[in-house]
């Protein structure tokens, strides 16, 4: 059979924003070759846009060091399982999706057994553990990376890449109606909102959610008409966050999901480090990121971290933009100030704004299509 007719990819994704990626990628490599064929490991998105997966993504899916350190034998065994069943169908190409320390031991083991390889999210080189780039140089026949300045790393150090933007980019629009989302969500359309955040996992809402709750105390007494919303991302984070605000009487709308409406629907956003944060971006929101590790994990972390930020708006921009309270500067005194200085300065609001939508036009124009027209040139180069 003619691979490049109907060619068997891999893709391997470990988590939620992978499962989103992966999907998008099916459906622009199914475009070119529409009978191929797609296995490996995904979510619910991959799987409705045609994947057989191995065995459940949801099995990947650990934070933080101390957590995957005890779910390290399971993850082992897993690895040798999908390796194993690749090398015995042997694929056209194995694309795996973030998720690096997961899926690059994949990479490693299929590349040297002679399969093809590529990369989608560039894990954080720039940032920490700048050694992995040669590790990745090795493994990986092409690295696609969300954002321009990742492309800049790899091509300084020799590795095959291609910057295809960021799926989000083109899925926000560039103006957003704040009065539509509100409506949406049900909520008034006039007064301010304030959006809260403090994450997807059971970790860090609990890490997170006393000193937010404890800034939304002393904002609520800043500005009586201030009201905030809150997405829960499940069940059983709704149930962490109504324990964190039992007693508070603040006028809290915790709504299920829907952290994109949100975040669109409030004035600001005080919210936790990680994906969401380019979201609120690409919303053009201001916003004040909080982040909290436990004490062994941000030990181990900060002697290897060389980037000068966390938050993605500051990394993208290359200045802080926005302000981050990491470790121990995270209070709520100093998040109560941090909203409250965006509250009061609309000049300050129009500038970031200005600066945010530069940058999601940079991001925009297709990164599934950019995507699967690099993995097809690379298929395309033994034929």
């Amino acid at each position: 059979m003619d691979t490049r007719q109907a060619p068997l990819i891999a893709l391997v994704a470990g988590e939620t924003s992978g499962d989103l990626l992966g999907a998008g990628l099916i459906a622009a490599l199914r475009r070119r070759w529409p009978d191929a064929r797609f296995i490996g490991v995904g979510g619910e998105r991959m799987a409705a846009a045609g994947q057989h997966s191995l065995f459940p993504m949801e099995k990947l899916s650990v934070m933080g060091i101390t957590e995957v350190i005890r779910h390290l034998p399971e993850l082992f065994r897993l690895r040798r399982q999908l390796v194993d069943d690749l090398l015995a169908r042997r694929p056209a190409v194995v694309i795996t999706i973030d998720s690096p320390d997961f899926t690059l031991g994949v990479a490693k083991r299929v590349h040297a057994a002679g399969l093809k390889t590529v990369h989608y999210v560039s894990p954080s080189v720039w940032a920490w553990r700048q050694g992995r780039v040669k590790g990745i140089r090795r493994d990986v026949d092409l690295m696609l990376t969300l954002f321009p300045f990742e492309a800049r790393f790899y091509e300084e150090h020799g590795v095959p890449v291609a910057f295809v933007g960021h799926p989000l980019a083109d899925m926000i629009e560039l103006e957003v109606d704040a009065r539509a989302a509100r409506r949406e969500l049900g909520l008034a359309e006039e007064g301010r909102i304030l959006a809260v955040l403090p994450g997807s996992r059971g970790g860090e809402v609990g890490q997170l959610m006393p000193d937010f709750t404890d800034a939304m105390v002393r904002l609520r007494a800043r500005y009586p008409d201030l009201r905030f919303v809150i997405p829960a991302a499940n069940g059983a984070r709704r149930a962490q966050i109504d324990a964190a605000l039992a007693g508070t009487e603040l006028p809290v709308t915790v709504v299920d999901g829907q952290g994109r409406t949100v975040m669109a629907a409030a004035d600001a956003v005080m919210m936790a480090s990680g994906t969401a944060t380019l979201e609120g971006m690409l919303l053009k929101k201001p916003m004040v990121v909080g982040y909290r590790l436990g004490a062994v994990t941000f030990a181990i972390v900060s002697r290897l971290v060389k980037s000068d930020y966390v938050a993605l708006p500051n990394l993208l921009c290359r200045k802080p933009l926005v302000p981050e309270l990491v470790q121990q500067a995270l209070n709520g005194a100093a998040l109560a100030d941090a909203v409250a200085a965006w509250l009061d300065d609309p000049d300050g609001v129009a500038r970031l704004r200005d600066d945010f939508t530069r940058v999601h036009r940079e991001l925009r124009g297709g990164a599934s299509e950019k995507a699967a027209t690099a993995v097809a040139a690379l298929l395309q180069e033994d034929h």
